[in-house]
């Protein structure tokens, strides 16, 4: 998919038309491919269009923005960070929807941190582990009342996921080669590389349902896992959005709680008439929204995301960023957003290619300047993903 969309850009490019116009285009693209599209982009002569979610992509390429506002086409000049503060300003004064202002004030504290106040935020996550399970004052609450809830699960252990010495290979190709990682309490994990590289291959397992060729790859016994896969083959059509994620009851227990399922689904953006539609009939962003509300409710303390900002709207992003930011309890997520992974992680475990994987104590930003300084170069050139054969 990423490589058939890199052909797909570079002969759009080439033609060197007056309007380009790309929907969508860093989906399913890794960092390399990104980052090159970037260069391009900034360097082009004519007029580029894009629709987007991806955050990093705008901050870095955008130089206006045109924001969808209830029907209408609102023009901002600057990139994202710069409509954010514009938008807050506009909300403010508009005293718009307290809870959204908030999360959106927040997001904008984020940006104006420094390099390393951001480092030393993330970080403090780890070391937070006991209040973040004691759950958010009451006084906190009242001022940050979450539209997304992830359910606390139990208290975990010393031991959440160890890797020593762990190798697995498919067919002749050797897709993780002598990794080694310990994963603390709290800590969030963004697992990052090309399709294909062995990330998912991971999830399974962690998961029990691959075992390794060699090494040890060790679960601690407290841990309850929950894992939110890219595909959404759970989801039936023919039932309405409710149905899809209560069941069809009223009542639903949602980790340790028993709550009121229609409030819960409100929860994740689907209100009044909404619940009842047809699931088959909803946008991919809404569709994932289900998939999410569905498999949340579990209550695991070990959560485990794939791709799970694929499709979601940026308000509904920032909805996740700030229930992952509250949820007591370690997160392994794989994805390709950049500035999701910069605000949320704590480390980084990045699929490098030549069947190479890196644990790194860090956020993606911090990752990438190591990066550029163990490999230098041409870095940012995209390659194609190659892998070490097994020896036999």
């Amino acid at each position: 998919g990423g490589e058939r969309r890199r052909v797909a850009l570079c002969q759009l490019l080439l033609s060197q038309p007056d309007l380009l116009l790309l929907d969508e285009p860093t989906n399913h693209l890794d960092a390399e491919s990104v980052a090159w599209l970037e260069r391009h982009l900034d360097e082009y002569a004519g007029t580029v269009v894009f629709v987007t979610h991806d955050r990093y992509f705008l901050d870095n390429v955008a130089k206006w923005i045109l924001e969808i506002d209830n029907g209408r086409g609102v023009p901002w000049e600057g990139n994202y960070s710069s409509w954010l503060e514009q938008k807050q300003s506009k909300m403010d004064k508009q005293n718009r929807s307290l809870d959204k202002r908030k999360a959106m004030a927040r997001e904008l504290d984020w940006i104006k941190l420094g390099r390393k106040a951001r480092q030393h935020r993330n970080k403090a996550r780890i070391a937070q582990y006991e209040r973040l399970l004691q759950g958010i004052s009451d006084e906190e609450r009242e001022g940050r009342r979450m539209e997304i809830g992830i359910p606390n699960g139990p208290r975990l252990g010393d031991l959440v996921v160890r890797a020593s010495g762990l190798f697995k290979g498919y067919g002749e190709r050797l897709l993780i080669d002598d990794v080694n990682f310990d994963l603390p309490r709290g800590g969030i994990v963004g697992i990052i590389g090309a399709n294909g590289a062995g990330k998912t291959t991971l999830f399974r397992m962690i998961c029990g349902e691959e075992e390794a060729d060699k090494g040890e790859l060790r679960v601690g016994e407290t841990v309850q896992l929950s894992y939110v896969s890219q595909h959404r083959d759970d989801l039936d059509d023919n039932r309405s959005v409710w149905e899809n994620i209560s069941g069809g009851h009223e009542l639903m227990r949602v980790g340790r709680q028993e709550i009121n399922s229609r409030a819960y689904v409100a929860a994740f953006g689907f209100r009044g008439s909404k619940q009842n539609q047809k699931t088959g009939s909803l946008s991919g962003g809404e569709r994932n929204r289900v998939h999410l509300a569905k498999l949340l409710q579990s209550g695991g303390n070990l959560i485990l995301l794939d791709e799970p900002t694929n499709d979601l709207d940026v308000e509904t992003l920032r909805l996740l960023e700030e229930a992952l930011e509250q949820f007591a309890g370690c997160v392994m997520v794989i994805s390709h957003d950049r500035w999701f992974l910069d605000r949320m992680a704590t480390h980084i475990l990045a699929f490098e290619g030549d069947s190479q994987v890196v644990w790194f104590e860090g956020n993606y930003e911090e990752y990438e300047r190591d990066r550029r300084q163990r490999l230098g170069g041409d870095v940012n050139q995209p390659k194609r993903l190659k892998y070490k054969p097994i020896s036999r």
